[in-house]
């Protein structure tokens, strides 16, 4: 499938929403080649750390895209219930920069090209928040779907970042490299899971110079920890960012609604390769998120993907950071 026609058969795997726009708004009506660009520093240790919004696509379908097999009046009201509209759900992106004193880190970084203009802005806000694509040291993918590697090559299969080294799960590669990705386990139709795997295996291969993989448990630059969430893939990672005596948990597709996955991890999400696993890795790291307080980024919740999780009932609330002034 070209990956140009990939915007069609977005709605399965969870690639964007609305957000608060925090700093520079340069969207003027009528202008497509204005953006509206967004960014937001934070300081964690001796680390600062930026998110860097890549767009959003809109779910105008919810279902069987959220909640498979779930009774509709159920998906409805708890919709409704948190003031969210009930015939669509809308994912932010959300790309976390760490810079420390050696490096500037992508953790994954975005759609690229693939799904039309509401999306792929990385690079121009990476722009607006003083970044230029040559000073990227590193690149860490979570896993290897196209809105989280598809903003590593340009149209010509050229580097965006050129300078970086792109690490990736030993898992992660082996699954989608095989000669057959299994997706038996999954509720994805055959020519999504197509597209995706045809994504995956052509960027990594072109990617292949500057990849290196990691394994469950590793720590890479002294403030990156990768522990392994298997079930929206095989290799899906969490990334424990860390200085000093200060933590962030980035949860990359653990979750990609607060009101559907976060509130009712067993609803689940069709786009999961292993859905059953997937709940079960959604259920293990939210309970151990909650027990800990542990603060948390998000790469498809809300703008700016920063917040806690607490127990309710039998699924979770979704806590969001808030803001007294825009930075």
């Amino acid at each position: 499938m070209n990956r140009r026609n990939a915007l069609k058969n977005t709605a399965v795997l969870g690639l964007s929403a609305p957000f608060f726009l925090k700093t520079e708004l340069l969207k003027q009506k009528g202008n497509p080649e204005k953006i509206l660009s967004s960014y937001h520093k934070f300081r964690l240790g001796d680390l600062e750390l930026i998110v860097i919004s890549d767009g959003h696509i809109l779910f105008d379908k919810i279902q069987p895209s959220f909640a498979p097999g779930i009774a509709s009046d159920k998906v409805i009201k708890a919709l409704e219930d948190n003031f969210l509209p009930s015939k669509e759900v809308d994912l932010a992106i959300n790309i976390l920069v760490v810079k420390s004193a050696q490096k500037t880190i992508l953790i994954d970084c975005g759609c690229g090209f693939n799904f039309g203009d509401a999306s792929g802005w990385l690079p121009k806000n990476l722009s607006a928040a003083g970044i230029k694509p040559e000073n990227i040291t590193d690149i860490v993918l979570t896993h290897a779907h196209p809105d989280h590697l598809g903003g590593l090559l340009n149209k010509d299969d050229t580097l965006v970042f050129p300078h970086a080294n792109i690490h990736l799960s030993q898992i992660e590669n082996n699954f989608w490299m095989g000669a057959s990705p299994d997706f038996s386990k999954s509720k994805v139709n055959a020519s999504l899971a197509e597209m995706v795997t045809n994504i995956a295996r052509h960027t990594i291969t072109t990617i292949k110079p500057k990849l290196h993989f990691f394994n469950d448990g590793d720590t890479l630059f002294n403030c990156i920890r990768l522990v392994l969430a298997p079930g929206h893939t095989p290799g899906h990672t969490i990334v424990n960012i860390f200085s000093k005596n200060e933590e962030l948990v980035h949860v990359a597709d653990l979750v990609h609604s607060s009101a559907l996955v976060v509130a009712h991890p067993d609803w689940g999400f069709e786009g999961d390769t292993d859905f059953d696993l997937a709940i079960k890795s959604r259920k293990k790291v939210l309970k151990e998120l909650a027990e800990n307080r542990k603060l948390i980024f998000s790469y498809h919740l809300p703008w700016p993907g920063l917040g806690h999780v607490r127990q309710k009932d039998d699924g979770f609330d979704w806590v969001q950071t808030t803001f007294s002034v825009p930075d």
